[in-house]
Protein backbone atom coordinates (compact mmCIF):
# COMPACT_ATOMS: atom_id res chain seq x y z
CA UNK A 1 0.00 0.00 0.00
CA UNK A 2 1.22 3.49 -0.83
CA UNK A 3 2.31 5.52 2.14
CA UNK A 4 0.08 8.33 3.37
CA UNK A 5 0.90 11.68 1.80
CA UNK A 6 2.38 14.38 4.04
CA UNK A 7 -0.89 16.31 3.97
CA UNK A 8 -2.77 13.28 5.27
CA UNK A 9 -0.19 12.17 7.82
CA UNK A 10 -1.63 12.18 11.32
CA UNK A 11 -0.18 12.37 14.82
CA UNK A 12 -1.24 9.15 16.55
CA UNK A 13 -0.72 8.15 20.18
CA UNK A 14 -1.18 4.51 21.20
CA UNK A 15 -1.39 3.12 24.73
CA UNK A 16 -0.38 -0.43 25.58
CA UNK A 17 1.85 -0.48 22.53
CA UNK A 18 4.95 -2.37 23.63
CA UNK A 19 3.45 -5.69 22.54
CA UNK A 20 0.63 -7.34 20.66
CA UNK A 21 -2.08 -5.35 18.93
CA UNK A 22 -0.66 -2.00 20.04
CA UNK A 23 2.79 -2.84 18.69
CA UNK A 24 1.47 -4.09 15.36
CA UNK A 25 -0.79 -1.04 15.03
CA UNK A 26 2.18 1.26 15.60
CA UNK A 27 4.11 -0.69 12.99
CA UNK A 28 1.31 -0.49 10.43
CA UNK A 29 0.65 3.20 11.00
CA UNK A 30 4.34 4.04 10.76
CA UNK A 31 4.48 2.08 7.51
CA UNK A 32 1.59 4.15 6.18
CA UNK A 33 3.45 7.37 6.96
CA UNK A 34 1.75 8.52 10.14
CA UNK A 35 3.68 10.10 13.02
CA UNK A 36 3.31 7.65 15.88
CA UNK A 37 4.02 7.78 19.60
CA UNK A 38 3.72 4.78 21.91
CA UNK A 39 3.24 4.34 25.64
CA UNK A 40 3.30 1.31 27.90
CA UNK A 41 3.85 0.44 31.55
CA UNK A 42 6.65 -2.03 30.72
CA UNK A 43 9.64 0.29 30.35
CA UNK A 44 12.15 -2.29 29.15
CA UNK A 45 9.89 -3.74 26.45
CA UNK A 46 8.70 -0.26 25.48
CA UNK A 47 12.24 0.90 24.75
CA UNK A 48 12.99 -2.26 22.78
CA UNK A 49 9.80 -1.93 20.73
CA UNK A 50 10.37 1.77 20.03
CA UNK A 51 13.85 0.92 18.77
CA UNK A 52 12.53 -1.90 16.56
CA UNK A 53 9.86 0.37 15.11
CA UNK A 54 12.10 3.39 14.69
CA UNK A 55 9.79 5.46 16.90
CA UNK A 56 11.47 8.30 18.76
CA UNK A 57 8.51 9.51 20.83
CA UNK A 58 7.60 7.09 23.59
CA UNK A 59 6.95 7.18 27.31
CA UNK A 60 6.35 4.88 30.25
CA UNK A 61 2.62 5.09 30.83
CA UNK A 62 0.22 3.86 33.51
CA UNK A 63 -3.30 4.19 32.09
CA UNK A 64 -4.83 3.74 35.56
CA UNK A 65 -3.47 7.20 36.47
CA UNK A 66 -4.99 10.10 34.54
CA UNK A 67 -1.95 12.33 35.13
CA UNK A 68 0.27 9.68 33.53
CA UNK A 69 -1.85 9.73 30.37
CA UNK A 70 -1.85 13.53 30.38
CA UNK A 71 1.94 13.65 30.61
CA UNK A 72 2.20 11.16 27.74
CA UNK A 73 -0.06 13.31 25.56
CA UNK A 74 1.93 16.42 26.53
CA UNK A 75 5.06 14.68 25.26
CA UNK A 76 3.34 13.62 22.05
CA UNK A 77 2.15 17.12 21.25
CA UNK A 78 5.45 18.75 22.20
CA UNK A 79 7.43 16.45 19.90
CA UNK A 80 5.01 15.59 17.08
CA UNK A 81 2.38 18.32 17.04
CA UNK A 82 -1.35 18.47 17.85
CA UNK A 83 -2.90 15.09 18.58
CA UNK A 84 -5.02 13.79 15.70
CA UNK A 85 -5.73 10.24 16.85
CA UNK A 86 -5.65 8.59 20.27
CA UNK A 87 -5.89 4.80 20.43
CA UNK A 88 -6.77 3.63 23.95
CA UNK A 89 -5.51 0.09 23.54
CA UNK A 90 -4.08 -1.06 26.90
CA UNK A 91 -5.91 -4.08 28.31
CA UNK A 92 -5.49 -7.33 30.25
CA UNK A 93 -7.39 -10.63 30.24
CA UNK A 94 -7.11 -13.00 33.21
CA UNK A 95 -9.27 -16.13 33.01
CA UNK A 96 -11.06 -18.26 35.56
CA UNK A 97 -14.19 -18.80 37.62
CA UNK A 98 -15.82 -15.67 39.02
CA UNK A 99 -15.95 -16.94 42.61
CA UNK A 100 -12.22 -17.72 42.54
CA UNK A 101 -11.08 -14.39 41.10
CA UNK A 102 -9.17 -12.35 43.70
CA UNK A 103 -10.58 -8.88 44.30
CA UNK A 104 -7.25 -7.36 43.31
CA UNK A 105 -7.49 -9.04 39.89
CA UNK A 106 -11.05 -7.78 39.45
CA UNK A 107 -9.98 -4.24 40.32
CA UNK A 108 -6.93 -4.43 38.05
CA UNK A 109 -9.08 -5.31 35.02
CA UNK A 110 -11.55 -2.53 35.69
CA UNK A 111 -8.80 0.03 36.21
CA UNK A 112 -6.87 -0.86 33.04
CA UNK A 113 -9.59 -2.01 30.64
CA UNK A 114 -12.27 0.50 31.55
CA UNK A 115 -10.99 3.41 33.63
CA UNK A 116 -7.92 3.70 31.40
CA UNK A 117 -10.19 4.06 28.38
CA UNK A 118 -12.42 6.60 30.12
CA UNK A 119 -9.46 8.67 31.33
CA UNK A 120 -7.84 8.58 27.91
CA UNK A 121 -11.05 9.53 26.13
CA UNK A 122 -11.67 12.50 28.44
CA UNK A 123 -8.12 13.78 28.06
CA UNK A 124 -8.18 13.28 24.30
CA UNK A 125 -11.44 15.18 24.00
CA UNK A 126 -10.08 18.13 25.98
CA UNK A 127 -7.23 18.49 23.48
CA UNK A 128 -9.30 17.90 20.35
CA UNK A 129 -12.47 19.87 21.07
CA UNK A 130 -10.91 23.35 20.77
CA UNK A 131 -9.73 22.39 17.26
CA UNK A 132 -13.02 20.62 16.42
CA UNK A 133 -10.95 17.82 14.93
CA UNK A 134 -9.68 14.43 16.07
CA UNK A 135 -10.42 10.74 16.40
CA UNK A 136 -10.47 8.57 19.53
CA UNK A 137 -10.39 4.80 18.99
CA UNK A 138 -11.02 2.49 21.93
CA UNK A 139 -10.03 -1.16 21.74
CA UNK A 140 -13.01 -3.23 22.84
CA UNK A 141 -13.66 -6.89 21.96
CA UNK A 142 -16.31 -9.17 20.57
CA UNK A 143 -16.35 -10.35 24.20
CA UNK A 144 -17.99 -6.97 24.76
CA UNK A 145 -20.95 -8.17 22.72
CA UNK A 146 -21.06 -11.89 23.50
CA UNK A 147 -20.65 -13.23 27.07
CA UNK A 148 -17.87 -15.80 27.50
CA UNK A 149 -17.66 -18.14 30.53
CA UNK A 150 -14.33 -17.74 32.29
CA UNK A 151 -14.04 -14.09 31.27
CA UNK A 152 -16.87 -12.51 33.25
CA UNK A 153 -14.99 -9.46 34.50
CA UNK A 154 -13.16 -9.00 31.20
CA UNK A 155 -16.48 -9.18 29.32
CA UNK A 156 -17.95 -6.68 31.76
CA UNK A 157 -15.18 -4.20 31.07
CA UNK A 158 -15.47 -4.60 27.31
CA UNK A 159 -19.28 -4.31 27.34
CA UNK A 160 -18.72 -1.10 29.30
CA UNK A 161 -16.12 0.21 26.83
CA UNK A 162 -18.58 -0.25 23.97
CA UNK A 163 -21.41 1.43 25.87
CA UNK A 164 -19.23 4.30 27.05
CA UNK A 165 -17.76 4.95 23.62
CA UNK A 166 -21.11 4.82 21.83
CA UNK A 167 -22.69 7.22 24.32
CA UNK A 168 -19.76 9.60 24.01
CA UNK A 169 -19.82 9.30 20.23
CA UNK A 170 -23.44 10.44 20.17
CA UNK A 171 -22.73 13.21 22.68
CA UNK A 172 -19.97 14.67 20.50
CA UNK A 173 -21.34 13.81 17.06
CA UNK A 174 -21.59 17.51 16.10
CA UNK A 175 -18.21 18.48 17.53
CA UNK A 176 -15.97 17.34 14.68
CA UNK A 177 -14.54 14.56 16.90
CA UNK A 178 -14.87 10.92 15.81
CA UNK A 179 -15.18 8.17 18.43
CA UNK A 180 -14.95 4.50 17.48
CA UNK A 181 -14.43 1.03 18.88
CA UNK A 182 -12.45 -1.81 17.37
CA UNK A 183 -13.91 -5.16 18.39
CA UNK A 184 -11.51 -8.05 17.74
CA UNK A 185 -12.24 -11.68 18.20
CA UNK A 186 -9.65 -13.47 20.35
CA UNK A 187 -6.28 -12.60 18.89
CA UNK A 188 -2.99 -14.48 18.88
CA UNK A 189 -1.15 -12.39 21.43
CA UNK A 190 -0.12 -13.11 25.01
CA UNK A 191 -3.72 -12.51 26.13
CA UNK A 192 -4.74 -15.94 24.83
CA UNK A 193 -1.62 -17.87 25.91
CA UNK A 194 -2.56 -21.33 27.13
CA UNK A 195 -5.99 -21.35 25.46
CA UNK A 196 -7.11 -23.16 22.34
CA UNK A 197 -9.90 -20.91 21.06
CA UNK A 198 -13.42 -21.82 19.98
CA UNK A 199 -13.92 -24.83 17.74
CA UNK A 200 -14.00 -24.01 14.07
CA UNK A 201 -13.36 -20.29 14.56
CA UNK A 202 -9.81 -19.15 14.06
CA UNK A 203 -8.23 -16.51 16.23
CA UNK A 204 -7.29 -13.26 14.54
CA UNK A 205 -3.68 -12.25 14.01
CA UNK A 206 -2.56 -8.91 15.51
CA UNK A 207 -1.66 -7.70 12.03
CA UNK A 208 -5.34 -7.99 11.05
CA UNK A 209 -6.40 -5.81 13.96
CA UNK A 210 -3.65 -3.32 13.11
CA UNK A 211 -4.91 -3.06 9.55
CA UNK A 212 -8.46 -2.53 10.81
CA UNK A 213 -7.22 0.26 13.07
CA UNK A 214 -5.35 1.94 10.25
CA UNK A 215 -8.31 1.67 7.87
CA UNK A 216 -10.59 3.12 10.53
CA UNK A 217 -8.36 6.18 10.83
CA UNK A 218 -8.50 6.69 7.08
CA UNK A 219 -12.26 6.04 6.84
CA UNK A 220 -13.87 6.65 10.25
CA UNK A 221 -17.02 4.83 11.32
CA UNK A 222 -18.53 3.99 14.72
CA UNK A 223 -17.03 0.51 15.03
CA UNK A 224 -15.37 -2.33 13.22
CA UNK A 225 -15.40 -6.04 14.08
CA UNK A 226 -12.56 -8.46 13.25
CA UNK A 227 -12.59 -11.17 11.83
CA UNK A 228 -15.34 -11.40 9.23
CA UNK A 229 -16.52 -14.84 10.41
CA UNK A 230 -16.47 -13.90 14.09
CA UNK A 231 -18.18 -10.62 13.24
CA UNK A 232 -20.98 -12.43 11.45
CA UNK A 233 -21.42 -14.80 14.37
CA UNK A 234 -21.54 -11.94 16.89
CA UNK A 235 -24.15 -10.11 14.83
CA UNK A 236 -26.26 -13.25 14.27
CA UNK A 237 -26.26 -14.23 17.96
CA UNK A 238 -28.28 -11.11 18.76
CA UNK A 239 -31.19 -12.42 16.71
CA UNK A 240 -31.13 -16.01 17.99
CA UNK A 241 -33.24 -17.04 21.02
CA UNK A 242 -31.02 -17.09 24.11
CA UNK A 243 -31.42 -20.83 24.76
CA UNK A 244 -30.37 -21.64 21.20
CA UNK A 245 -27.49 -19.16 21.37
CA UNK A 246 -26.21 -20.79 24.55
CA UNK A 247 -26.46 -24.25 22.99
CA UNK A 248 -24.53 -23.08 19.92
CA UNK A 249 -21.90 -21.39 22.07
CA UNK A 250 -21.50 -24.55 24.12
CA UNK A 251 -21.10 -26.66 20.98
CA UNK A 252 -18.19 -24.40 19.96
CA UNK A 253 -16.47 -25.11 23.27
CA UNK A 254 -17.07 -21.68 24.80
CA UNK A 255 -18.13 -23.23 28.13
CA UNK A 256 -14.66 -24.59 28.82
CA UNK A 257 -12.11 -22.84 26.60
CA UNK A 258 -11.34 -20.22 29.26
CA UNK A 259 -12.01 -22.48 32.23
CA UNK A 260 -11.26 -26.22 32.26
CA UNK A 261 -9.24 -26.21 29.04
CA UNK A 262 -6.77 -23.50 30.08
CA UNK A 263 -3.10 -24.47 30.37
CA UNK A 264 -2.21 -22.57 33.56
CA UNK A 265 1.50 -23.14 33.10
CA UNK A 266 1.45 -21.58 29.65
CA UNK A 267 -0.28 -18.50 31.05
CA UNK A 268 1.95 -18.04 34.09
CA UNK A 269 4.43 -15.58 32.59
CA UNK A 270 1.65 -13.44 31.17
CA UNK A 271 -0.29 -13.35 34.44
CA UNK A 272 2.81 -12.63 36.49
CA UNK A 273 3.58 -9.64 34.27
CA UNK A 274 0.12 -8.07 34.04
CA UNK A 275 -0.69 -8.45 37.71
CA UNK A 276 2.58 -7.09 39.07
CA UNK A 277 3.36 -4.15 36.72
Amino acid sequence: MTKTSIGQSKVVAITGAARGIGYQTAKELTRRGHRVAIGDIDEQQLKASADELGIATFSVLDVTVADSIDRFLDLVESELGPLDVLINNAGIMPTGHVHEEPDAVTRRQIEINLLGVIYGTKLGLKRMLPRRSGHIINTASLAGELPVPGLATYCGTKFAVIGFTEAARQEYRKSGIQLSTVRPTFTNTELVAGTAGAKGIRNAEPEEIAAAMANLIEKPKPFVRVTRVASGLAAAMKFIPSRLAETLSSSLGADTVFLDDVDAGARKNYLDRILTN
